[in-house]
């Protein structure tokens, strides 16, 4: 069997740091629920490196916030599928997401996070 990935990178201002990791710890036992074998979310330390762009670049980090690189790993494409349809409908979701994408204060802006689906190159 072969796993598959989604990964992301999104930029989360600092002060909300805290309040992003307990969200984002929660929407991990969701994901794997629905099928995920490991949830990853890391936080930026070193992001430059001399003639190459930078997540900060790509993304188009303030200096207040924090780069945030994920990856949800699950052991195939077919099932990466049926989790990506189930989850946002989960009601969990709702009430865990939408404090965070609240206008007034936004903690998360979706139209500033990378993300992909990817399948094996080398393991």
């Amino acid at each position: 069997m072969t796993n598959y990935i989604d990964g992301f990178v999104l930029p989360i201002p600092r002060i909300y740091l805290n309040k992003y990791k307990r969200v984002a710890e929660q929407v991990s036992e969701i994901w794997k629920e629905y099928g995920a074998i490991a949830y990853f979310e890391y936080i930026g330390d070193d992001l430059s490196l001399e003639g190459t762009r930078s997540f900060i670049e790509t993304i188009d980090a303030k200096e207040d916030e924090a780069i945030v690189f994920g990856w949800v790993v699950f052991p195939s494409k077919e099932i990466r599928d049926a989790a990506n349809k189930k989850v946002p409908t989960d009601p969990r979701m709702t009430e865990l997401v939408t404090p965070l994408i609240n206008p007034e204060k936004l903690i998360f802006d979706a139209r500033r996070m990378v993300y992909g689906g990817f399948k094996p190159l080398v393991q």
